[in-house]
């Protein structure tokens, strides 16, 4: 057969499966019929809710909606009241998937998708998925950091993922809302549930990035790619493997302490590890023991709330004394220095002179002894 009107090529393997087509094949447009004679024998309509702090938006885009649907046949309406969007087929309606489509757009619209990227869920190549995450984790502190997981900093997770996956993704409340080609839909799913439930998207970003290049090559159209991707395995240690490693790490410590330090004694900031013993610890006594010791179980309980209400009493008192004695510390006058007195100041001048003289007579002197020795020499 010619290369004009080759035939598909089916290449199936246990793990990929994949088709190749030849370009000349083309699926056509799905386009309105010149000669529609009967409408859809009944109605669908589709509604849904939106937020409070969605209306002002909506109210305000509302008119591109209805313009971006009007060409299908499909009408929709805007309740402000009940806080709801409609959307329904009309007897111009002729595309039966349209109004899956228009059930598409307004569920994006409430979930916060803007406008301009809603109305591309019409066109036939672009598919949505809403991802619900809010009851995959129960404690609220994981499901904020694992959402901010998904977004990455400065968006730059977020970015990865739809670059790989040539989907628009948004995270915002207890939903992530996906749009774009179907194949990639799973792939992002698959990101976010794993997300969730504690992986990080790093590693399937990786995968992907693997798998994209992988395709490039025609020769391995038909081979399976499982030795190409990674693998991640989470092991989780048991009790028993916990307190091995524990031990192991124990004598490790004790064999390199003794080695430095030959002296016994118990070096600082350190336990020392008491000496096995099979006996179990003696057995501490009880409240009531104690109490039969000092003679108080048999009191009468007037009696005994009489003393405790003394020994609180005394308790309160003690501690009060404590603070008064701390207060009165603050306003305690300082130590006063005494001046010396003039008499006192003229006797240490003239100590300090006859100090001072009797240095510069030592020093004179010296000098003289040293000249003596030079003319001797």
């Amino acid at each position: 057969m010619s290369d004009d009107h080759s035939e598909p090529v089916a290449s199936t393997s246990k793990r990929n499966t994949r088709i190749y087509c030849s370009p000349q094949w083309k699926v056509p447009e799905f386009e309105r019929p010149e000669n529609l004679k009967a409408a859809f024998l009944d109605e669908s309509s589709f509604a849904t809710l939106f937020p409070k702090y969605r209306e002002k938006y909506l109210r305000e885009i509302w008119p591109v909606v209805t313009k971006s649907l009007e060409p299908h046949g499909i009408s929709c309406m805007l309740d402000l009241i009940h806080g709801s969007m409609s959307v329904r087929t009309t007897r111009k309606a002729w595309d039966p998937s349209m109004i899956l489509k228009a059930r598409d757009l307004i569920k994006l619209l409430s979930r916060g998708v803007p406008a301009n990227q809603a109305i591309k869920v019409l066109d036939d190549a672009v598919f949505c998925d809403i991802i619900k995450v809010g009851n995959m984790v129960f404690s609220k502190e994981k499901f904020v950091k694992r959402r901010q997981r998904i977004v990455g900093p400065e968006g730059s997770t977020l970015k990865a993922i739809e670059l790989l996956t040539s989907c628009y993704v948004l995270v915002q409340g207890n939903t992530v809302s996906v749009m774009g080609p179907a194949r990639s839909l799973p792939e992002v799913r698959r990101i976010v549930t794993d997300c969730m439930r504690n992986i990080h998207p790093i590693y399937r970003i990786k995968e992907l990035m693997i798998r994209r290049e992988l395709a490039k090559d025609p020769k391995l159209a038909d081979v399976s790619w499982d030795r190409f991707l990674p693998k991640y395995k989470k092991r989780n240690l048991t009790t028993a493997e916990k307190t091995a490693k524990k031990r192991a790490k124990e004598v490790k410590e004790g064999s390199g302490g003794e080695e430095e330090n030959p002296e016994p004694g118990p070096s600082k900031g350190k336990k020392v590890k008491k000496p096995y013993t099979p006996f179990p610890p003696p057995i501490q006594p009880r409240k009531v023991d104690l109490e039969m010791e000092t003679g108080e179980y048999w009191l009468k309980p007037q009696v005994k709330k009489a003393k405790e209400e003394k020994e609180k009493l005394r308790k309160q008192l003690d501690t009060k004394a404590q603070r008064k004695a701390e207060k009165e510390k603050m306003y305690a006058a300082p130590v006063e220095v005494a001046e010396d007195t003039a008499e006192e100041r003229v006797l240490k001048r003239k100590a300090e002179q006859m100090e001072r003289s009797k240095e510069n007579k030592r020093r004179d002197k010296k000098r003289k002894v040293d000249e003596s020795s030079e003319d001797e020499e």
